[in-house]
């Protein structure tokens, strides 16, 4: 059985009977077995976290609070710890293995216990898309008895985008289970990491997830996309998905209309200057093997998502500013995908009847819009949360998850 061993730092403001019961749910609903452990000073946490300890460590999630010196173990080659800052704490970077989640609130310590776990059930492999802390994917590879659509050309891929409203609090370890359930499925999955507007201001955002995209096509080949468990063949790079949750969604859609711009630019006798173009604003060139882009509860309407203040404003502060009256001119423009139809490629957008009601009216009038202008669309909505739709156990994911498989299988849409 997983051995989770939860280490207090010093000093953490939170009521000790609360993070015992956090803890305690969690350690059952994961199966696992769990011992939390409040640490004198940092002395005490660096013999806990030794393999050596009498604690027998599994896994390890450190709540590390204010203290400097527990503080100064972050950065620190630990092994794969989870280290949770229930303030926000931006500008922390972890040792090579480890996690930093930080600005949930004392929440936080189930999303770190929950990552915790999923990293010894479901190895991954971190690939660096450029040289920044947070340009990464995690590369999850089906094993060969595993192979859905099982063939010479290996699995399809599935890149996941995760939201948040574009706010560095939330990271790529909420899209954890669909990791999981869609490799258990024979699919190779690429879960994005990428710079948040926040921090780093809306085109780097762009920029990142452009680059996350383009990265499945320069890594083919070479050891980035290295072939499966137990000799399974390399990820097939002409059937992709691109998937993407609330704000994500956004970034996906956007993305998949950048790269078929970019085709159609080709196609027109462009290449060569689209090519030096991407080369002088340091892009890499997109993926072509797009089938299907799927949006999980999006925001797909920016002007009325800032209108309407969701995300308590989150979509003025990520784009930096507020809608335009009238005709939307960049960013908005350019990032809202009801504006950028027809995307010209194949869509699934599925959507919780239980969600935000704002979020219903934006996925139901974006599949109209997006039919109307000529693309092939399914819009799925059925019961559900805004969080359903990215819950393995759920009717409504399930449903999706199938779509996905289908949309994978057939051939690629036609891009008049």
């Amino acid at each position: 059985m997983i051995e989770v061993l939860v280490v207090v730092g010093p000093g953490l403001v939170a009521d000790a009977g609360l993070l015992e019961e956090i803890a305690a749910r969690e350690f059952a609903a994961a199966g696992v077995s769990g011992t939390l452990v409040r640490a004198r000073d940092a002395a005490h946490v660096l013999s806990l976290l030794s393999p050596s300890s009498p604690e027998g460590v599994g896994c390890a999630v450190v709540l590390p609070g204010r203290s400097a010196e527990v503080r100064s173990l972050i950065g620190r080659d630990l092994g794969a710890v989870v280290w949770v800052d229930v303030e926000r704490a931006d500008g922390v970077t972890a040792a090579a293995g480890a996690t930093h989640l930080h600005g949930r609130g004392i929440g936080g310590l189930a999303w770190g216990i929950r990552h915790a776990v999923h990293r010894v059930r479901h190895p991954s492999r971190r690939i660096a898309y450029g040289p920044l802390p947070e340009q990464w994917g995690e590369l999850y590879l089906p094993g060969a008895d595993e192979l859905y659509l099982s063939d010479a050309d290996g699995p399809p891929v599935v890149m996941l985008i995760h939201g948040g409203y574009w706010r560095s609090i939330w990271a790529a370890d909420i899209m954890g289970p669909l990791c999981a359930d869609l490799a258990g499925r024979g699919l190779a999955v690429w879960n994005l990491e990428y710079r948040r507007p926040d921090l780093h201001g809306w085109d780097a955002t762009t920029a990142d997830v452009a680059a996350g995209l383009a990265a499945l096509a320069t890594a083919h080949g070479s050891d980035a996309l290295p072939s499966g468990a137990d000799g399974a063949a390399a990820p097939d790079l002409t059937r992709v998905a691109v998937v993407g949750h609330s704000a994500g969604a956004q970034l996906a859609l956007r993305a998949v209309a950048d790269a078929v711009a970019g085709e159609a630019a080709a196609a027109d006798g462009a290449q060569a200057a689209e090519e030096d173009a991407r080369a002088a604003a340091g892009e890499a060139p997109a993926v072509d093997g797009v089938r299907v882009a799927v949006s999980l509860a999006g925001v797909l309407d920016l002007v009325e998502g800032d209108r309407r203040w969701v995300g308590t404003g989150a979509v003025g502060a990520a784009l930096g500013g507020r809608a335009p009256e009238g005709q939307a001119a960049p960013p908005y423009g350019d990032a809202s995908p009801l504006l950028r139809l027809p995307l010209r490629a194949r869509q699934l957008v599925v959507q919780g009847a239980a969600d935000d009601l704002d979020l219903v009216d934006f996925g139901r009038r974006y599949a109209r819009a997006a039919e109307r202008a000529g693309d092939e669309v399914t819009y799925l909505e059925m019961p559900g949360d805004h969080f359903d739709v990215i819950n393995p156990a759920t009717p409504i994911w399930q449903a999706t998850a199938q779509a996905i498989t289908q949309a994978l299988a057939a051939g690629p849409t036609s891009r008049g």
